[in-house]
């Protein structure tokens, strides 16, 4: 199993900046990527931002230019600049193999006032 922890997340104003952490442990040899999803209220959910541990980096074309993903070893960030109000949702940190190993993280609320 991995488990995957996040941290971050919080309320922010329009404009404003957050970053998001998460950490992964146990078995991590069955990941070879992490990343982070977002669910809104009445809305599936979606990739934010993902990255491979070759490096490979896939954002949706909504962060484009706002958000940026990173890694060390086990821990992917995501610094969520110039924030907008339909930022606003569940973001959840997701590691896997981009075949048929899907592993979540319990999910951390970011809201954006406008």
């Amino acid at each position: 199993q991995v488990l995957l922890v996040e941290s971050g997340g919080g309320l922010v104003q329009a404009g404003g900046s957050l970053r998001l952490s998460c950490t992964a442990s146990g078995s991590i040899f069955r990941i070879n990527a992490m990343g982070w999803y977002r669910q809104a209220p009445g809305n599936q959910r979606e990739l934010v931002a993902r990255i491979t541990f070759g490096g490979a980096i896939t954002y949706a074309d909504s962060v484009k230019g706002r958000f940026t993903i990173s890694r060390t070893k086990s821990t992917v960030y995501l610094q969520m600049n110039s924030l907008k109000f339909e930022d606003t949702a569940v973001y959840s940190c997701w590691g896997g193999n981009l075949i048929n190993r899907d592993y979540w993280g319990q999910g951390t609320q970011v809201t954006v006032s406008s």
